[in-house]
């Protein structure tokens, strides 16, 4: 099916969504302020940069649940209702979430929709092509692709990955990313809030010297490492390895779906034996199975590293943010670089 074709199946779903949820008198679940700034974000490390930056004046409002993986999460009738009753909402791009966001944004009417933010505008992105490096053996392309380690990542399992579309969409995992993301959310809440322009620009100052400190200690960390690789199961850490000079190996790709051939499981497992690779670096929310069994069979350790794509129930509960994350990620790091 043609990407044109799909997104006209698409929009027409979400007007009758829209349709649907505005004659069933559906009320909303989300907690929305008369008083504040009501900010809906598309995911969790948006939702956590638009609060710290908006303080007291704001309401956010995450559209994913805690526990719900966003590949995942697909919107409800709900979900665009509430969108029309926000003064801004924040999505990353990148083609993480565009292929329902802006089907979504076309089907309100002009007069209900919130101010826009895409919080990776302005970032250099990674070409899913720079990533690539194995095959699937039901690929359909023309040209083989060359076995390149850049520091950007090895996909050690789909060659293509239809569900991204030609970015790597990750932003997030990049600190120094995560500081423009945040000024583009800053100024996103100064053009709705203009009258509170001094406390959103004093708070994202606050939050980028702690972003900065935690990039600074990234850096660090890897200058101590005896390695410059690292094995995940699933291929989204290209923007952090980007920033250390890192190379990142995964047992899946840029989707938590593809399956890896039995080619590419050969290929991680001989790169793991020979360079003596001591963890498997699995992340939450999805469930690496077949990465919980490499591991197994080759008798290496298991650490998590988070894509923080969202939080679990229990990591909710426990006052966990993207910056704590981030420093558990760190610590996964710190051992899976050790010689």
């Amino acid at each position: 099916m043609s990407r044109t074709i799909t997104r006209t199946i698409m929009r027409t779903w979400m007007i009758i969504l829209l349709i649907v949820a505005v004659t069933s008198g559906c009320g909303s679940k989300a907690q929305f302020s008369e008083d504040k700034i009501n900010v809906l974000t598309s995911f969790y490390p948006l939702y956590d940069l638009a609060r710290k930056i908006g303080g007291d004046h704001v309401q956010v409002i995450n559209m994913i649940p805690a526990g719900v993986d966003p590949h995942d999460w697909s919107p409800k009738s709900q979900d665009l209702v509430n969108l029309t009753k926000g003064q801004l909402f924040v999505y990353n791009g990148a083609g993480f979430d565009d292929w329902w966001v802006e089907d979504m944004l076309a089907s309100i009417n002009s007069g209900k929709k919130p101010h826009v933010v895409k919080a990776s505008e302005g970032l250099t992105l990674i070409s899913v092509s720079d990533t690539d490096s194995v095959e699937e053996e039901s690929s359909t392309d023309d040209h083989d692709h060359e076995h390149d380690h850049s520091s950007d990542g090895h996909a050690i399992g789909d060659g293509h990955d239809h569900d991204h579309g030609d970015y790597d969409p990750h932003t997030w995992l990049s600190l120094l990313n995560a500081i423009t993301m945040a000024g583009n959310i800053k100024d996103g809440l100064i053009a709705v809030d203009p009258d509170n322009r001094a406390d959103y620009e004093a708070n994202y100052e606050k939050l980028r010297s702690e972003l900065m400190q935690l990039h600074e200690q990234f850096a660090q960390m890897v200058e101590r490492g005896a390695r410059r690789e690292f094995v995940t199961s699933h291929r989204a850490f290209a923007y952090l390895a980007r920033d250390y000079g890192l190379t990142q190996l995964s047992v899946m790709g840029l989707s938590t779906e593809a399956e890896p051939t039995s080619q590419a499981i050969k290929e991680i497992s001989d790169f793991i034996r020979d360079h003596g690779v001591r963890y498997l670096l699995l992340e939450e929310l999805a469930s690496p199975k077949l990465a919980e069994t490499l591991a197994r069979d080759l008798g290496i350790g298991i650490l998590t590293l988070n894509p923080i794509e969202g939080l679990t129930k229990e990591q909710e509960a426990s006052g966990e943010d993207y910056l704590s994350l981030m420093r558990h990620n760190l610590a996964s790091l710190e051992l899976a670089l050790q010689e």
